[in-house]
């Protein structure tokens, strides 16, 4: 009994080895790095227009000097599971009111997790379309959920597929595969989401900075998208733009160093260090925040807020702003 006890622990403690046999660099992955390890991760390619998975990319070149450049972005790497973002957050019920743009609950992410494909124990690379802050949120957003319930294998390609692309590297247009993983959730970890009560009390008491991820017009109030309900910001919340997260370079946009990223907070009246909650309108744009403060720069107080200016103002909170004639 002992001997096949014994068979079966070392036969547990092959198969995690094998499934773990490789370890992620950090959050996130330049694309020489994914290049070389194609083999070992799940490359799972995030974005909204699904139909440009199988589309070719269309590049233009300059009459002058010939140089060709990616204009937008089409097609995939090679054996990419497609995640679509829309499904990403669902409808839920708060305290009796119902609640768009939220993180799904713990079995329904799970169940859409597996139906896109990902299994279980082999690390997670996620690409975003990498052409514009938005899309790039998208993949930060995915990487927020798969944190909050409990994958810790989980990185971004930074440059995303257009920086793929711009690099001449190789891609293909075939439809995505069908086949249900086996990933499985974890209990939520609460100390990633902050609730309005969260967000009530650091805005009373400071007990948290309040970082606005939106752009400086919804920050001061010139401007609101549809969905919220008032003008403005949460008292006492800095503005940190989402134009702020990445640089462009060869149409692609990348990260910056974290040592840039705590400069530009505090030039921002931001602490890179201590209680933060992010948000924006929706908790899209909040979710690049609370990656670059919580991943890149190591802020691990930070959390976001998940109903966000939505949810604030649907409840009938406030918000500031300058005064509009």
């Amino acid at each position: 009994m002992k001997k096949i006890q014994g068979l079966i622990l070392f036969a547990c403690a092959m198969v995690t080895s094998v499934a773990y046999a490789i370890t992620l660099p950090g959050p996130v992955v330049n694309a020489e790095w994914l290049a070389n390890n194609l083999s070992a991760v799940q490359i799972v390619d995030v974005r909204s227009d699904i139909t440009s998975f199988g589309r070719n990319p269309e590049f233009v070149t300059d009459k002058a000097s010939g140089k060709k450049s990616l204009s937008e972005v089409g097609g995939h790497i090679e054996n990419s599971t497609l995640l679509n973002f829309k499904n990403a957050r669902v409808e839920r019920l708060v305290d009796g009111r119902k609640v768009k743009f939220l993180i799904p609950e713990q079995a329904d992410f799970e169940k859409y997790i597996q139906a896109a494909g990902i299994n279980a124990n082999k690390p997670i690379i996620l690409v975003p379309v990498g052409q514009d802050i938005s899309d790039v949120d998208e993949a930060l957003r995915m990487y927020w959920q798969f944190k909050v319930y409990g994958e810790n294998q989980v990185a971004v390609l930074d440059g995303g597929m257009a920086g793929w692309l711009a690099d001449g590297r190789a891609f293909v247009t075939s439809a995505a595969t069908k086949q249900v993983g086996n990933w499985v959730a974890k209990s939520a970890r609460k100390e990633l989401i902050a609730g309005s009560e969260d967000v009530a009390n650091a805005s009373k008491t400071g007990a948290a900075q309040l970082i606005d991820s939106r752009l400086p017009m919804q920050y001061f109030g010139t401007s609101k998208k549809p969905d919220i309900g008032a003008y403005g910001h949460i008292a006492g919340a800095k503005e940190f733009s989402p134009d702020l997260l990445t640089k462009s370079v060869n149409g692609a946009l990348y990260f910056f160093k974290p040592e840039t990223y705590s400069a530009l907070l505090i030039a921002n009246g931001i602490k890179p260090t201590g209680p933060a909650i992010s948000y924006c309108n929706t908790g899209h744009l909040a979710s690049g925040t609370w990656f670059i403060v919580s991943e890149l720069v190591g802020n691990k107080s930070i959390q976001l807020y998940d109903g966000s200016a939505y949810l604030w103002t649907l409840e009938g909170r406030p918000l500031q702003g300058v005064p509009l004639n």
